[in-house]
């Protein structure tokens, strides 16, 4: 089932897409990752979403990548004696430790954390920045404020802050359950919400042990200021726009897409953009124009994956919003100014023998315009770091382990197939022949170009390229 397009689509369920028949629908038209968000999902939803998913596998005989993404720490304001006050522009107002329910004057501030950093100066956002506060006072049990931005603060609102770099983990108890819980079930991306330094990252890493890959949500102003050290600890990044949008200014969020978007590529890291891609389409079956500029303005960019949250998990129209994803994607990359785009963003290839023989792999190809790029790989780095190299050609990625087949799933240009590991040189040769046949990326009498390493099945070996006609093996 070959996509006409390199980048990836990644939907989110839900309510809207747990029926394992819309589920299949959602794959035909076009999803490749399904995401499970744990801030709605019960242990026993994400087990049986994961066993829907790998019977879809099943069914269409194709690798699919799982991602579970952890809630992380939630902030929110603690409880008003009459549910909620107005407040107006200059008045003063005061979070404190007193769990008393609060009033017009003051409200309990359930996180000891917070206002121990606190500091004068700094912003308060509450309710995604419907009220803004600005700090005045502060000490470890009481923080006086501000009202910059007026507005009405009920119960449990959420507390996002822009300035304050928070003492806590990305991680609570909840995440370490449904982490355990993930795992346990043999989910291929762990996302990693409050991502503030790289340490977080560090932490859910050495509880996955490699049982899944770790992809950083870029939300929180502090992840930006440690861009590099959190990319470099991450295996894959994302983009979330509406965090990054709550706590910094709207304008600077499309500067930081492309800023992450082309650092991570230079790695050779996915990254995925996500955040009202398609939004309009939770309640209409067709999406705003500017909707689908955003989308074609990511695939332009180079992404890995372009991601659906409530479109595809809560909306009305799941497999509308997945099929117009594609269709945009699809008519992106055909146009005459996508290759150059792409071309005039690749990063020189880093002084290894995996990035040199990546680079090699990527010219020969394009020099002698061959039908394909068939990477024989058992961890499945061969294929991430072709896929940094942005080809032309397409790229099929054959890998005795599903665990590295559907890891792929989320990369760039990325076609992978389960297969027996190769046997001899020309057992490489031959089936990587016949695979790209089958599945529909040359015929007879084509060449394609087919990386592997010796001996076969070491991860980290890619040492041999040779060059195949289709249909002599």
């Amino acid at each position: 089932m070959r996509r006409l397009r390199r980048v990836k689509i990644l939907a989110t369920l839900g309510p809207a897409s747990q029926d394992p028949a819309v589920l299949a629908r959602l794959f035909e038209a076009g999803a490749d990752v399904f995401r499970i968000n744990m801030s709605h999902a019960s242990h026993d939803a994400m087990r049986e979403r994961v066993r829907a998913i790998r019977a879809l596998e099943e069914r269409f005989g194709r690798p699919v990548g799982i991602l579970v993404d952890l809630q992380g720490p939630k902030l929110r304001v603690g409880t008003f004696a009459d549910t909620g006050v107005d407040l107006l522009k200059g008045d003063s107002f005061v979070l404190d430790a007193d769990p008393t329910p609060g009033d017009a004057n003051r409200v309990h501030l359930p996180h000891p954390e917070i206002l121990r950093a606190l500091r004068p100066g700094h912003a308060m956002l509450i309710d995604d920045g419907k009220v803004k506060l600005r700090v005045t006072e502060a000490t470890d049990t009481r923080a006086v404020a501000t009202v910059e931005v007026p507005g009405r603060i009920s119960n449990r609102k959420g507390v996002s802050l822009p300035d304050t770099e928070i003492l806590v983990s990305a991680m609570t108890a909840k995440d370490r359950s449904d982490l355990d819980a993930a795992l346990n079930e043999g989910v291929d991306w762990i996302a990693v919400s409050f991502v503030q330094r790289a340490d977080d990252v560090a932490e859910v890493k050495k509880i996955a042990r490699g049982r899944a890959l770790v992809l950083s949500k870029i939300e929180k102003p502090q992840a930006i200021d440690r861009l590099d050290e959190i990319i470099e600890m991450s295996d894959a990044l994302m983009v979330a726009r509406g965090d990054l949008g709550v706590e910094m200014p709207l304008e600077k969020v499309p500067g930081l897409q492309k800023r992450i978007t082309r650092m991570a590529r230079r790695l050779g890291k996915p990254v995925v953009v996500a955040t009202q891609m398609l939004e309009s389409m939770i309640t209409s079956p067709v999406p705003t124009r500017a909707e689908v500029s955003d989308v074609a303005q990511a695939v332009f960019e180079g992404a890995d994956a372009v991601m659906l949250s409530a479109e595809s998990a809560s909306g009305q129209f799941p497999v509308e919003a997945v099929a117009t994803m594609n269709r945009i994607a699809e008519e992106v990359e055909r146009d005459p100014l996508y290759a150059g785009i792409i071309a005039a963003q690749r990063a020189e290839p880093e002084r290894t023998g995996a990035d040199a023989m990546a680079h090699a792999v990527r010219d020969i190809a394009e020099t002698l315009d061959l039908k394909a790029i068939v990477a024989w790989t058992a961890s499945g780095s061969t294929g991430l770091r072709i896929a940094r190299e942005r080809p032309t050609v397409p790229v099929l990625a054959l890998t005795p382990q599903s665990e590295s087949a559907r890891r792929l799933c989320l990369a760039w240009g990325i076609h992978p197939v389960i297969a027996e590991d190769a046997k001899t040189g020309d057992d490489m040769a031959n089936r990587a022949c016949r695979l790209a046949l089958g599945e529909g990326f040359a015929e007879k009498g084509d060449r394609v170009i087919v990386v592997a390493g010796f001996p076969f099945g070491s991860p980290g070996a890619t040492n041999n390229i040779r060059l195949a006609y289709v249909g002599q093996g």
